[in-house]
């Protein structure tokens, strides 16, 4: 039986014959939380499966109803999405503490391994450092401008006058009063060189201040989803780009940064809730169209380990994957699908990349915790879907085609039988 939103009399009514469980799958964290309240209320003890992207909530949920199973698309995707973006041959990536794990393709069913990361960690953080102070807009490229241009007429004026025999301390007094437009206090030997000198420097440092400030008010203004020093400064190499910011994008470079991989989100809207936690977390988030060269360019595409396009909308999704496979052939590329044909249209066109059926994963999820399973994780395997009961068993798992469910606006069939009619409308 599918409710899209109920009241609260139609939820009673719908419960009142009884029920072997309850699927609550929202995107609304607020909705689910309320409703999994009025169900577990009206009968205490019915198993209840809940999507809830917010860890807060979540947690406090499974603490207030111990029969509810909390988890969200996002949460079971991530692995499953992570796992190609670091190797082509790894199904998802798994991580119990200190260890990780790599599940990958078997003959018949697939099989974990421990996985190690094999780039040096001292290398890691030397490109780290390489990436500060890399301006990524026009904002930043006007302040690192202004800021250099400024720190060049000092050093400049500096040495003039230590070459002409001034004291350091002296030399920098007077090389500050330039750079303040307040002129030198004292005279160097060739007077009138110097005066041309610091007057030039004067007129330049105007130019660098106005620069410096406008590059400030535009940081002070913008969203600052991406640093100019620290960890949200854009990495330079060996990093993977995740196109959409949503859940399921923010639950996937969480996870990449928890494997020690450098992250860059691209994001169209910076206002979004999803964008200011990127920002808490120290993951730089650029504002733009992950279709457009010229984004994918500054992200340095031809540099990175993998590209994830994980938008909600799957043709916009087809789209970054086209536009990644332009600028940069070889570039890995593993997009999330589950929501439109074209995926299956064009992926017999042209050889997309990696693509991970969200919805999919975690309907097989719900499927499996309603009927009992011990289920802790879902991946993708071949053309279908396996259930992992342990750290070493994965097991298939059929799933209902979409257009055999009456959910969906279709009709069933009027030949099917009766065992098929249930399945189908259980599925």
């Amino acid at each position: 039986m599918h409710l899209v939103e109920p009241t609260d009399g139609e939820l009673r009514a719908a419960l009142r014959d009884g029920s072997d469980g309850v699927a609550i799958l929202l995107h609304d964290d607020v909705a689910a939380l309320r409703y999994a309240l009025a169900v577990a209320h009206l009968f205490p003890y019915v198993p209840i499966v809940a999507t809830v992207f917010d860890r807060t909530v979540a947690d406090e949920l499974k603490r207030l109803l111990p029969q509810c199973d909390v988890t969200s698309p996002a949460d079971l995707a991530a692995p499953a999405l992570a796992g190609p973006c670091l190797d082509p041959l790894n199904l998802a990536v798994q991580r119990n503490g200190r260890q990780i794990r790599a599940v990958r393709a078997g003959r018949d069913t697939p099989y974990a391994q421990e996985w190690q990361q094999h780039r040096p960690r001292l290398r890691r953080r030397l490109k780290h450092v390489a990436g500060q102070l890399r301006p990524h807009d026009a904002g930043a490229r006007l302040l690192l401008i202004g800021l250099f241009g400024i720190l060049a007429v000092l050093v400049g004026d500096w040495s003039w006058l230590v070459g002409h025999g001034h004291a350091p301390a002296e030399a920098f007094f007077d090389a500050a009063r330039v750079v303040a437009t307040v002129g030198p206090a004292t005279a160097a030997e060739d007077a009138s060189g110097y005066q041309i000198m610091s007057g030039a420097a004067m007129l330049a440092t105007l130019v660098f201040s106005a620069l410096f400030t406008a590059g400030v008010i535009e940081r002070m203004l913008g969203p600052k989803l991406i640093g100019l020093i620290g960890p949200r400064t854009l990495p330079r190499s060996g990093h993977v780009i995740v196109v959409g910011m949503g859940q399921v994008g923010m639950r996937l470079c969480v996870e990449l940064r928890r494997l020690g991989v450098p992250v860059v989100g691209v994001e169209r809207d910076p206002h979004t809730s999803t964008a200011r936690l990127a920002r808490s977390l120290g993951i730089p988030v650029m504002t733009g169209h992950g279709g457009d060269r010229a984004v994918l360019e500054r992200l340095r595409l031809t540099h990175a380990r993998a590209l994830a396009a994980v938008g909600s909308d799957d043709l916009d999704n087809i789209a970054v994957a086209i536009a990644a496979h332009g600028v940069a052939p070889g570039t890995r590329v593993v997009i999330r699908a589950g929501e439109h044909e074209a995926i299956a249209e064009t992926r017999s066109l042209l050889p997309m990349g990696t693509i991970r059926d969200v919805t999919s994963l975690a309907a097989v999820y719900v499927l499996a915790r309603l009927r009992g399973e011990p289920v802790t994780a879902v991946v993708a395997h071949r053309h279908g879907i396996c259930v992992q009961t342990d750290e070493e068993t994965f097991v298939p798992w059929p799933l209902t085609s979409r257009e055999r469910c009456p959910h969906t606006g279709g009709s069933l069939p009027s030949a099917q039988s009766a065992p098929q009619a249930e399945h189908a409308r259980r599925g």
